[in-house]
């Protein structure tokens, strides 16, 4: 699917820890293969994995890879209209997408949390995952509360949070936060 015949470095302990089930931090440098390691996931769990990214342009940059290699991705974002946010929606109540990418703060929408115990979300990745921290370079107030939406969802989702650029301060505030 992905083309690829080996894994990176730290790849494969990754996607077999998200695969268990466990919690994962990864700091991976750029092209390191980060995005590898909750897609291969995605597609051998049953349910939805949600990313959790922060910039448009990277969410569909990714979607359009995923899509053209036959994997059933979208994303939803304030770029869509709203006949193309409800069709989207309706493949996702429909259990037909297995990747979705969203910004934080779509997430913390007050209708987010009926539609995330809908869908079957199996796994969580959250992207650039340095944005958690206060101290990290590009701080975002919402990706604090991921923690305190994913309490409010029944059932245990595992999260895979990654990123290239992150001082152990940030490092150590990710996995309190999470």
């Amino acid at each position: 699917t992905f083309g690829y015949s080996v894994f990176r470095p730290l790849q494969r302990e990754i996607i077999q820890a998200t695969l268990e089930s466990r919690d994962v931090f990864a700091l991976l440098p750029t092209g390191g293969g980060k995005s590898l390691c909750f897609q291969l996931p995605a597609l051998l769990r049953h349910g939805l994995t949600v990313v959790v990214s922060p910039l448009i342009a990277l969410m569909k940059d990714q979607v359009d890879q995923l899509q053209a290699a036959g994997v059933a991705a979208t994303f939803l974002n304030s770029t869509l209209e709203a006949v193309e946010a409800r069709a989207r929606l309706r493949r996702l109540h429909n259990g037909e997408i297995r990747l979705l990418y969203a910004a934080p703060e779509r997430l913390m929408l007050d209708d987010w949390k009926d539609n995330l115990r809908s869908w079957n979300v199996a796994a969580l990745a959250i992207d650039e995952a340095h944005c958690i921290s206060e101290w990290g370079h590009d701080f975002r107030p919402e990706y604090r509360r991921i923690r305190t939406m994913l309490n409010e969802i029944e059932g245990e989702i595992p999260i895979v949070a990654l990123t290239a650029t992150a001082t152990p301060k940030v490092q150590s505030d990710i996995v309190k936060t999470l």
